[in-house]
């Protein structure tokens, strides 16, 4: 269990993330053409795994634009933005603000990605939902 912060108080996931250099847990998670992606479909590409609560808030916008913007310049290279978010919902987000060098993919299926990452909020008012962190 890894102890957070969110607006002063303590908060906690369900575990800690991957540790340095172990290999990435396996996922299928929904992309926003609502088909079922999994970590073999990017199999042979670097993964940046932006992972957050919702692009619904503006600190997970922000972080969004900023890696949509940093994967123009990288090779053999995928950025998945990964959040609780609806496909629908996040397909309108990266139309609207033309994330073209990312992927979104959500949690609605459910949330094994978010224990197995160890990311899952237990405690605090954004407790069921994803905490925001990079995975590499």
């Amino acid at each position: 269990m890894a102890t957070l912060t969110h607006k002063g108080n303590p908060v906690h996931t369900i575990g800690e993330l991957p540790a340095v250099g172990s290999k990435a847990p396996d996922f299928t998670l929904i992309a926003t053409d609502l088909k079922p992606m999994t970590l073999a479909d990017f199999k042979g590409k670097k993964k940046i795994l932006d992972i957050s609560p919702s692009l619904d808030t503006g600190i997970c916008q922000t972080a969004a634009r900023k890696f949509n913007e940093a994967a123009a310049g990288l090779s053999n290279t995928v950025v998945l933005l990964v959040t609780c978010d609806l496909p629908f919902a996040a397909k309108r987000f990266c139309t609207a603000e033309n994330l073209t060098n990312v992927e979104h993919l959500s949690l609605m299926s459910g949330k094994e990605f978010a224990k197995d990452y160890g990311c899952l909020l237990t405690s605090g008012p954004m407790k069921g939902v994803c905490s925001r962190c990079i995975v590499v």
